[in-house]
């Protein structure tokens, strides 16, 4: 992420970012979906699969374009809260991914951030 961003962004409004999560479970879904049909992996696209699929495609698109393809969507970009000029780190990209995976911590908010986004030490923002 090169562009200037700075300490005056506007947290997510919930409404997108919800939109924005399910943006990139459609959108999991579908390349298991494809890769089922194509005989490519067994089993069952509303498994395990696309949730795998998930917390990977959030974690890499985080820490190489600043938010997942639903965030990008969607106009929401995810930066570090110490610093937002700083790109994500990968492992906290992947740790924040990953407790988004387990649900309850997007439902919590403290200070207008997820329980996923505290222990990422991020935030989301609007553009």
């Amino acid at each position: 992420m090169t562009s200037a961003v700075t300490n005056d962004l506007h947290a997510a409004t919930w409404g997108r970012r919800i939109l924005a999560l399910c943006v990139d479970w459609v959108a999991c879904l579908a390349v298991v979906e494809g890769l089922v049909a194509a005989g490519l992996i067994a089993g069952n696209p509303n498994g395990l699969g696309t949730l795998a699929l998930f917390v990977v495609e959030s974690a890499l698109f985080t820490a190489t374009v600043g938010g997942s393809f639903g965030k990008l969507a969607t106009r929401l970009r995810v930066v570090r809260k110490d610093d937002p000029s700083v790109p994500v780190s990968l492992l906290r990209a992947l740790v924040r991914s990953a407790l988004v995976a387990l649900v309850v911590p997007p439902l919590f908010t403290f200070d207008g951030r997820g329980l996923h986004d505290m222990a990422a030490g991020t935030r989301t923002v609007a553009l």
